[in-house]
């Protein structure tokens, strides 16, 4: 077999990356508040009017963790802070997986450090610098509990200016305090797994899936029996649309997006099992990946209740035993997401 180019490698790598922060739930742009305070942590002890916490996939750079001055272009943020050159209220939180400097630090694996951007050829050209104004920037990479680099915990400056050593060991000490909350996740993982073998032989569909967009993270084998077997990470609405025709998905957003269990009550729809029209009961609950952790999923239970006034007993028990479980450990933070 032919040795991997260093090509092949780096795509292999981003690859990995992108699955180990889908495993985590950190494969998308939502905020944080245990990234917002280490990035405001930043911004204070090396007095920059900008910083972030970036986590990087193959496609783009999302921004989970971010400092920004609150102040109006142009006006001071402190005593020793330049003056602010653009609109900070329309920096987004997401940019292309090409874009500044945090790209950088991951492919080398080692902390960037540029006193002044206009002394380097290489990235004197950066849409950073001539979107932003950027001058100075110092980058570090953020690793997980296994090693492997999702992406940097970075300040930047719009002035030139020296990152001494002081300011750079500690920027690596700081990004070393969410190896705890990348331990946590994998802990919760291991139990989530415990919770899916349970779920896995279960009587009733159950399904995982996460984001706005509710990708299947998780199927038991009656799901797939009842409404089809679907690859996974595929958009729900797309792959299952005899679901979404009777507002299946409607009840989905609602959980998502209030944080609180919905219900979907007489759907009349057939199955793939038993094609003749029967009438089920859904129940959407939020789970969160994390403490403190915005919503990032939804787990949706189908209950069969055709031909009876409600669902039965044995139904009722299981639906409330999963809604208490994940909404228990939703709020001590159970994961959404299945590797």
């Amino acid at each position: 077999m032919d040795p991997l180019t260093s090509s092949d490698q780096a795509l292999r790598a981003s690859e990995q990356r992108r699955l180990r922060l889908q495993v985590l739930g950190l494969n998308s742009v939502e905020a944080e508040a245990t990234f917002d305070r280490v990035a405001r942590l930043a911004a204070s002890f090396t007095r920059s009017p900008l910083a972030m916490v970036n986590f990087i996939n193959d496609e783009r750079q999302m921004f989970r963790g971010m400092y920004i001055p609150t102040s109006s272009p142009g006006e001071k943020v402190g005593p020793d802070s330049p003056a602010i050159p653009f609109d900070l209220s329309e920096l987004s939180r997401e940019a292309p997986g090409d874009y500044g400097f945090c790209p950088h630090v991951v492919a080398q694996g080692s902390q960037l450090a540029l006193d002044d951007v206009f002394d380097y050829p290489r990235f004197k050209g950066n849409p950073l610098v001539n979107d932003l104004g950027v001058r100075s920037y110092l980058g570090t990479p953020l690793r997980d509990n296994t090693g492997m680099i999702l992406g940097t915990v970075c300040v930047a400056d719009f002035e030139p200016r020296q990152w001494d050593r002081r300011i750079r060991e500690a920027m690596q000490e700081l990004s070393e305090t969410l190896l705890a909350d990348f331990k946590l996740r994998d802990s919760l993982l291991a139990q989530q797994q415990e919770l899916f073998a349970v779920f896995d032989g279960a009587p009733f569909p159950i399904m995982l899936t996460e984001g706005p967009n509710h990708l299947l993270r998780y199927a038991n084998g009656k799901q797939g029996q009842a409404f089809g077997m679907v690859p996974q990470f595929s958009p729900g609405r797309l792959a299952l649309p005899h679901l979404d025709a009777v507002g299946v998905f409607n009840a989905m957003d609602d959980a998502f997006h209030s944080g609180r269990a919905a219900t979907l009550s007489r759907a009349h729809l057939g199955t793939y099992d038993y094609p003749q029209p029967q009438e089920f009961d859904f129940l959407c609950t939020p789970v969160r990946t994390s403490p403190g952790a915005p919503i990032s999923g939804v787990l949706t239970v189908a209950m069969n209740v055709t031909g009876q006034a409600f669902a039965g007993p044995e139904q009722q028990a299981f639906a409330a035993n999963v809604q208490e479980r994940f909404e228990r450990l939703g709020a001590g933070a159970f994961p959404g997401q299945r590797p």
